[in-house]
């Protein structure tokens, strides 16, 4: 812990880092643990921007893995399970100046985050969970497009944010660059082919980014339909 907030220190404050990546899990301990709070603590007085990335579960099913490789389906498991945990402890209504970039799509939460509300007020009337505040954590969460997602994907992600909470992603250095390149053309190409997303183009290519990231960006309006 203690070296993870001399690091973050260390980046953002000699560096001049705009933010950090911070794994799904270390070890098994996955963000939102309470036990991660001070380094929380330490990023939110830097108003930093975190961005997650999916790392191998701890534990793991051996088999199962060693069959269906960790991309295509425990990473976006680790996702969800990481930004759940977060959410459930209420991290970013306790520290407010965090804006988190959550990866390919949100992964499974346009599915999870139904299913969470529905069944949080007996699990909270049971005393297993406290309640939580959807409006106040989602507000700071932002959604990256990395993994080739279809129109389905993009509408699913818009019932859990907003459009200036989408960002261009590419998986950069996962991929090759003749990969990533083709995969920004299917992006431009399935941004175009949809008449209700395509005035959104802009603002999930570069300026929701350029808002998040450059100080002082220029204001603009988000388009109507």
């Amino acid at each position: 812990m203690n070296a993870a907030i001399r690091e973050a220190i260390y980046a953002l404050d000699t560096l001049g880092a705009d933010g950090v990546k911070l794994a799904t899990n270390s070890r098994g301990q996955y963000l939102g643990d309470e036990e991660l709070d001070p380094l929380m603590a330490v990023l939110n007085e830097r108003h930093a921007v975190i961005i997650i990335h999916p790392h191998r579960p701890t534990p793991y099913p051996e088999k199962i893995i060693a069959t269906t490789p960790l991309a295509m389906y425990e990473y976006p498991a680790e996702t969800t399970r990481t930004v759940v945990n977060m959410l459930a402890r209420n991290v970013l209504v306790r520290y407010p100046n965090l804006k988190v970039v959550v990866p390919h799509c949100g992964s499974f939460l346009p599915l999870a985050l139904p299913r969470m509300k529905s069944i949080l007020p007996a699990m909270v009337k049971q005393g297993y969970m406290q309640p939580i505040d959807w409006e106040g954590n989602l507000s700071h969460l932002y959604f990256d497009l990395a993994g080739s997602p279809t129109i389905e994907v993009l509408r699913a992600l818009l019932t859990i944010t907003t459009p200036d909470h989408i960002l261009y992603g590419s998986d950069y250095l996962y991929q090759p660059d003749a990969v990533l390149e083709a995969n920004l053309q299917k992006l431009k190409q399935t941004l175009a082919s949809d008449e209700g997303i395509a005035g959104y183009a802009d603002m999930f290519l570069w300026k929701n980014a350029e808002r998040l990231f450059v100080k002082n960006a220029s204001s603009y309006s988000i388009p109507t339909e």
